[in-house]
């Protein structure tokens, strides 16, 4: 019999070494031997049980000296048991019995139960709980191999059929946690299950939903396949079910339909929303195909791809075409329009190749999209004012001197105006700073040794066109294209050892491919532009110079005093600057003077005038610019007793003052004084911005700049023309704990479409009706939360975020504010399961709120809640939505839409 030990041990866990025992097929209970969950029925524990034949763990019985029969051993690993009680041997039942707290471990394998008992002559293994003091059946059986974990009440097999029965066994297979009455296993990729439970809530058994069904077949890691399917709420049996049911428990991705969501709108009907097909293509990339259709005759096709190759790039793409109709056809209020929008964005490891990269950022279509779709699942991108592309691959070639290049297509796009302006492609070539005169040895020093200078080459082809005409042959009618040279020659010294000077000179050499030439037509009356196709080129050139330094000053108030000390820094500079006239490239043309015919007026042009970088300078200018930047800063005594150090703040942070005196001007040659700066209110998280130009010259009754001090009109010394003041202030209840959290805003779909990465303008939804950044507890890391309902009003999560501008203008006596706004956006965890959130603003000057939004989210366990409002404006909507989490029951959802009324 002891021979035979390790090999009924090892078809013990054999049987479970399958990576689930949640299922079974329709039982025979005709045959085989049930074990009752509650009580064991083979054996009376701890009954005439002879002192003698207890054996303890140090017996010499588990060393047996018996020798073992030679062969194939099934075994490949140490097989290890123990009991905390006693592991006992029946010769006459030829059993072998491990009591309490029961285990047997073999390699990755660990089987745990009160009651473990192995019989030599059934050539079965059982397993299962015992009760404790008080009756109740504790210790079930626990079997762990890896993350596989199966928890039944009881567990027999037989050697000789290799089959086996599990009776209660919970256990969890993908996203679903099963509890089956019965399971029997028919062979290693087989099993059926009676009376069975599977739900994707935690609690498998008092879960708060679950699907029912009497007889299910199961196919570890591959599908669950079933008769009758019900699906139970809070125990409560619901209309829902299914004939038969197929559920796949691949936890890889898996193609499959989508289901929609439905809705009414007040001018286009009843409609589905997001119905498609997801095509899970291969582990590197996949397809979303989903649509919309209206009653009316509107619909619209969405294509996304994302797609991922680790360590080398990953990606997304995006393409939404919609067919609009207002109204009903026939109707005198019938319209007919469509819109696009095309995103794709790409980034690649900087560990797949460092000396070159490409990256790409694109988000084009229609100027009226985001006002305009009727699925807009990003809420802050209809704010959107401007649209914005880029398409880059760069490469560095390593050397002396080393050599970067760069190759990019652009695009820009005005939704106000529809004018779409594009660069397809721009070339950046650049070389490294070149020290002629540097020493081998040593750092260089004085003028000379530091000249260096650079090689910078910039081509590009320019096109401006209209989003109506755009993806057509007629938006390349306007192009221009050209090339541009730039070599910049510079060095820098000291002078006096504290001014810190640098001069240089730089040339410039512009090549075009087209010309302009001009003329007067004296039939028509009107100037004629021909083009003259061809190369050209002008040269131009310019020299510079700089001289700063930094001033300090410090004012010691005693390391006694709350404040110890104040320090100012000062940071002067005075620049000069001259650019020659190059009237080489200027011609003329004879004009009729229009008022006087016999009066003929010479009008001077620039065959280069509308070229890619316009004509040179004709007018000759001198400058000296003048600016000084300063910050302050004091040593407070630090509020923390244990700080050996005084604590440094920030008083203000670089105010600077600049303007600018034109040598060579005949009047209003100083420009306005420009001041900027910013003051913290609180470190690291508030500062107030401000900005403001002031102005010397005063002005005419035509509210026209005139060359006169405005101090010598009657004014004062400075005449303020604007000023702005804004500040940025986003804190949260995580501000007053040590924990932190860095999101990737790359994730986020509105910051992907040019919207904020913040829900200031309103959160948008994600196809599973959850907001975006909602897919996790905005206010955890990643770990349960031990909630303390008792003590949880004073844990309440929240999040709070508020923008604020003020312009003012005056720069013709108007003395107004032009713009005045408050703009802020927060959530609050009201409970551990309920959070509420609002996005809003209101406009100061015109008195009236900017868009608003409302959110509702209720978590309920395995299920999603989710309500968002739009009370007000020309958006006026809600959207409800309750569906299940997990993704594998994603499409067991209720959403009901109602859109805003577009007629309004």
């Amino acid at each position: 019999m002891q021979t035979n030990i390790p090999y009924i041990l090892f078809c013990c866990i054999f049987i479970l070494l399958s990576p689930s025992l949640t299922t079974a097929q329709e039982i025979d209970t005709t045959s085989g031997i049930r074990i009752e969950a509650e009580r064991d029925t083979l054996v009376s524990v701890g009954e005439g049980i002879p002192l003698a034949q207890t054996i303890k763990l140090q017996d010499s019985i588990i060393a047996d000296s018996i020798p073992q029969p030679q062969g194939n051993n099934l075994l490949s690993d140490r097989v290890d048991y123990k009991a905390t009680d006693y592991i006992r041997l029946s010769q006459k039942e030829n059993r072998m019995y491990l009591y309490n707290n029961a285990q047997v471990t073999y390699g990755d394998i660990i089987l745990n139960a009160g009651l473990i008992v192995i019989d030599n002559n059934k050539n079965e293994v059982y397993a299962f709980g015992i009760p404790d003091s008080l009756g109740d059946y504790t210790q079930k059986p626990v079997f762990q191999q890896a993350q596989k974990t199966v928890e039944p009440d009881s567990i027999r097999f037989n050697f000789d059929t290799e089959r086996a029965l599990i009776y209660n066994s919970r256990t969890q297979e993908a996203n679903f946690n099963v509890r089956g009455e019965v399971t029997k296993r028919e062979n290693d990729s087989v099993y059926f299950m009676q009376n069975v439970r599977f739900t994707t809530s935690e609690d498998v058994d008092n879960p708060d939903y679950y699907f029912y069904a009497r007889r299910i077949k199961f196919v570890p890691d591959k599908k669950i396949v079933s008769g009758l399917v019900n699906m139970y709420i809070a125990d409560v049996p619901t209309p829902l079910g299914l004939p038969f049911g197929y559920f796949p428990m691949t936890e890889e991705e898996t193609s499959g339909f989508i289901i929609p969501s439905f809705g009414d709108s007040n001018n286009r009907g009843y409609f589905l929303q997001n119905g498609g097909y997801y095509f899970a293509i291969s582990d590197y990339v996949d397809l979303l195909a989903i649509g919309d259709y209206y009653t009316n005759g509107s619909y619209a096709m969405n294509l996304e791809s994302n797609y991922n190759q680790r360590y080398k790039f990953r990606g997304n793409f995006s393409f939404r075409y919609e067919k609009l109709l207002e109204s009903e056809r026939g109707f005198p209020d019938f319209a007919e329009g469509s819109n696009y929008n095309i995103r794709w964005s790409h980034s690649q490891d900087a560990k797949s190749n460092p000396s070159s990269r490409f990256s790409a950022s694109v988000n084009l279509g229609s100027s009226d999209y985001y006002r305009e779709s009727v699925n807009q699942q990003n809420t802050g991108n209809f704010l959107n004012n401007t649209l914005n592309s880029s398409v880059s691959y760069s490469k560095t070639f390593e050397g002396e001197p080393q050599v970067n290049l760069s190759l990019a297509a652009r695009h820009s796009q005005n939704t106000n105006t529809g004018i779409v302006n594009l660069t397809l492609p721009t070339l950046n070539a650049s070389m490294t700073r070149i020290y002629p005169f540097e020493p081998k040895v040593g750092a260089k020093k004085g003028i000379i040794e530091n000249i260096n200078f650079q090689y910078n080459l910039r081509a590009e082809n320019r096109i401006s066109t209209y989003d109506s005409i755009f993806f057509t042959p007629k938006m390349f009618d306007e192009a221009i294209y050209g090339a541009q040279h730039q070599i910049p020659i510079n060095t820098n010294f000291k002078l006096f050892n504290y001014l810190s000077v640098s001069t240089g000179a730089s040339f410039e050499e512009n090549w075009v491919f087209e010309t302009y030439e001009r003329s007067y037509d004296e039939e028509t009356n009107d100037v004629v532009r021909d083009t003259i196709n061809g190369f050209d080129r002008f040269s131009t050139y310019n020299f510079n110079a700089n001289v700063g330094t930094t001033l300090y000053g410090l004012v010691n108030f005693g390391s006694d005093k709350k404040i110890q000390a104040i320090r100012h820094v000062m940071r002067p500079n005075i620049s000069y600057n001259i650019n020659p006239a190059f009237d080489q490239y200027y011609d003329q043309f004879e004009e009729i003077n229009p008022a006087d015919p016999d009066q003929i007026n010479l009008i001077d042009y620039s065959r280069f005038d509308g070229t890619l970088y316009g004509a040179p300078g004709r007018n000759f200018s001198s400058s000296i610019g003048l600016s000084l930047s300063n910050s302050l800063e004091a040593k407070v005594r630090d509020k923390d007793s244990t700080a050996t150090e005084p604590k440094k703040v920030t008083l203000l942070n670089n105010f600077s003052i600049g303007t600018s005196y034109n040598l060579a001007g005949d009047s209003l040659r100083l420009s306005p004084i420009a001041l900027r700066g910013g003051i913290p209110i609180i470190e690291n998280k508030l500062t107030v911005n401000l900005a403001a130009q002031m102005d010397i010259y005063a002005l005419d009754n035509n509210n026209r700049k005139i060359d006169r001090l405005n101090i010598n009109n009657g004014g004062s010394l400075f005449r303020f023309t604007n000023a702005n003041v804004s500040f940025g202030y986003a804190f949260s209840s995580k501000d007053f704990s040590k924990d932190t959290e860095n999101k990737d805003e790359s994730e986020n779909e509105t910051y992907r479409n040019g919207g904020r990465p913040d829900d200031l303008f309103g959160k948008g939804t994600n196809l599973d009706g959850s907001f975006y950044e909602d897919d996790e507890d905005p206010f955890e890391d990643g770990e349960e939360r031990e909630v303390n309902s008792e003590w949880y009003k004073y844990e309440i999560p929240w999040d709070l975020r508020l923008n604020y501008t003020m312009t003012y203008s005056n720069n013709a006596r108007q003395n107004e504010i032009t713009s005045h706004s408050l703009m802020f956006s927060g959530n609050v965890e009201l409970s551990p399961k309920w959070s509420i959130g609002a996005s809003s603003g209101f406009d100061i000057r015109e008195r009236g709120f900017t868009f608003t939004q409302l959110r509702f989210a209720r978590d309920l366990e395995s299920w999603r809640l989710n309500f968002s409002w739009v009370p007000f404006s020309q958006r006026k909507s809600w959207n409800f939505f309750i569906g299940i989490k997990s993704s594998i029951l994603s499409d067991i959802k209720y959403e009901k839409r109602r859109d805003r009324d577009r007629r309004l």
